[in-house]
């Protein structure tokens, strides 16, 4: 068993075992497209585009910007926005000077925002005119020197610029800041700079070009250290997956953040190094996508279940063309066979599965595009990815079909964590990354995640997994989201509850859930307890917090 990789066999012609990633600056995936393709777009934003000379000069003067405050290569940049050009500019920006970038969640509050700037030693932080009130407030307590402050208006056409403001404050949002020594306004900054290329030579082995945190879901984040080399390598094992995508031709459609690690390389890093034009959304608004792709026809759609979900349950989606999605690769979450079918038959694209984590840049694993794919499966390992499922105990490699922990080796894997040693070598040892998920490998070398190994739920000393409980929840005609978790139990020392939301107009009792779940799963499986709500908390990704969903129940 050990050593034997089955998954080759289903690898299409097109793709190779492995492949050599080049050693370089991430920045050059922009400094390269834009040689090749200047006048080409590279980004549009609610009606600007932007073509790729644009976006590099751009990117020049950023990284100009930084010497001129004295930032240094090796020096954390925190980005704090959601998706838009400036977001894009600051990040190549920062990686061409030689600087580390910090991606924050623009929905960060106070406390999560200080931790994480002070647990990076960040010293700049470029953020939104919408947010710079909460950054402040956090300032005082990191190692924040310079605040670049933009705005949603600043790339946005002529007349929206100017009505922007106007709408925003009518709606109550607070766009003032007082602009002083150590607050500046980033367009004015880059007006001023010089637009000389700079792109620093970088040891693409050891030089970290992300500190990406980890969702925190375990208590605080940690920031991943993500290498040049394993960002470059992973944006490459993706783009070879995603064979068919053509130079300078592709759409794809940034409804995920770029702040997370997942959009960042399938999205962002993609776009960039096949020259496509990438449409930023800043905020997912199921109208605003719906509208999007039918005017702009994008061909490639990465996104989280939940964005699937929304969509084909909207009632405009029948009047809305979305027949120019080729590729839309889900993850962050399962996704449920419904989902797939119902989008595929609407789209007539493919839409697969894949798997990933913040530790390995983030993709390991997904179902071939256009091959023989198993539904309901993360898939298979990319090139030069090795993954293998282990004992928990013993760490002894599982037999074929049996549940353990899923190990992955591969160049995207992260060098470690932050200024955090002890946990580094608890979760890489031998080159092995130690994902926390529990999963299985059939025959064919397919892999399936089965749950976190921390979700897992013991009841009456049986091992339950949630999103099997989650996966028979979804196929119930009436229910549009489903989470499942463990609640305290007298009896059973835990309980299986299920958290559920209704499609619009249908109804259904505990009693009738029940009897669904029964016919479907063991008894010791059947949630004992269900609560109907009206929405799941989500993170921004869409993947849905069960934590949350446990600490409210605790408060009850």
């Amino acid at each position: 068993m050990s050593g034997a990789k089955p998954w080759l066999q289903h690898y299409t012609e097109e793709v190779s075992p492995t492949y050599k990633y080049p050693k370089h600056n991430l920045a050059r995936l922009l400094v390269d497209s834009a040689e090749l393709f200047p006048n080409r777009p590279a980004l549009y934003f609610m009606g600007k585009t932007l073509i790729y000379r644009e976006v590099l000069e751009a990117s020049y003067r950023f990284a100009n910007v930084l010497k001129g405050l004295g930032v240094n290569a090796g020096d954390r940049v925190s980005i704090m926005l959601p998706n838009c050009p400036s977001a894009i500019i600051a990040y190549f920006g920062t990686l061409m000077m030689g600087g580390i970038v910090v991606m924050t969640n623009p929905l960060y509050v106070e406390r999560e925002l200080v931790h994480q700037l002070s647990d990076s030693g960040a010293t700049v932080i470029v953020t939104l005119d919408l947010l710079f009130e909460r950054v402040q407030k956090a300032k005082g307590k990191t190692m924040i020197r310079h605040v670049l402050v933009t705005s949603i208006k600043d790339y946005l056409p002529f007349p929206k610029n100017l009505l922007y403001p106007i709408k925003m404050k009518k709606d109550g949002a607070k766009l003032d800041v007082s602009y002083s020594e150590g607050v500046y306004n980033f367009k004015n900054l880059l007006r001023k700079a010089s637009s000389a290329p700079v792109c620093v030579d970088v040891d693409a082995d050891q030089d970290i070009a992300l500190l990406q945190y980890t969702g925190g879901t375990t208590g605080l984040s940690k920031g991943v250290m993500l290498t040049h080399s394993n960002l470059i390598a992973n944006t490459y094992q993706t783009c070879h997956w995603c064979y068919r995508i053509r130079m300078g031709e592709e759409r794809f459609l940034g409804a995920i953040p770029c702040f997370h690690v997942f959009g960042l390389t399938v999205l962002l890093n993609q776009s960039m190094l096949r020259a496509g034009m990438l449409i930023l959304i800043p905020k997912f608004d199921i109208d605003l996508i719906l509208d999007t792709i039918n005017k702009l026809k994008p061909t490639i759609f990465p996104g989280a279940p939940t964005m699937y979900i929304a969509l084909i349950n909207h009632k405009r989606v029948k009047e809305v063309d979305i027949s120019s999605i080729n590729v839309c690769v889900s993850g962050s979450a399962p996704l449920p066979l419904e989902i797939q079918e119902k989008f595929e038959e609407l789209t007539g694209g493919r839409l697969i599965e894949g798997y990933g984590l913040t530790e390995s840049s983030p993709v390991t694993h997904a179902n071939p595009i256009w091959g023989y794919r198993k539904i309901g499966s993360i898939g298979i390992p990319l090139p030069d990815t090795e993954a293998k499922v282990v004992d928990v105990n013993s760490g002894e490699e599982m037999p074929i079909g049996e549940i353990g922990e899923i190990l992955i080796k591969g160049p995207q894997v992260m060098k470690g964590y932050w200024q955090r040693e002890q946990e580094t070598t608890l979760t890489i040892q031998d080159g092995w990354l130690y994902t926390g998920d529990m999963g299985r490998m059939d025959e064919d070398g397919f892999f399936s995640i089965v749950d976190r190994k921390k979700d897992l739920i013991i009841a009456g000393g049986y091992n339950i997994y949630p999103r099997e409980i989650e996966e028979v929840l979804f196929e119930h005609p009436a229910i549009q989201e489903a989470a499942v978790a463990g609640v305290p139990d007298e009896y059973r020392g835990e309980t299986v509850k299920a958290f559920v939301v209704l499609k619009a107009g249908m109804s259904l009792t505990d009693k009738e859930l029940e009897l669904w779940c029964r016919e479907r799963l063991a008894a010791y499986k059947v949630p004992r307890k269900v609560e109907f709500r009206q929405s799941l908390p989500k993170t921004m990704i869409g993947k849905v917090l069960r934590r949350q969903l446990l600490e409210e129940e605790k408060k009850d």
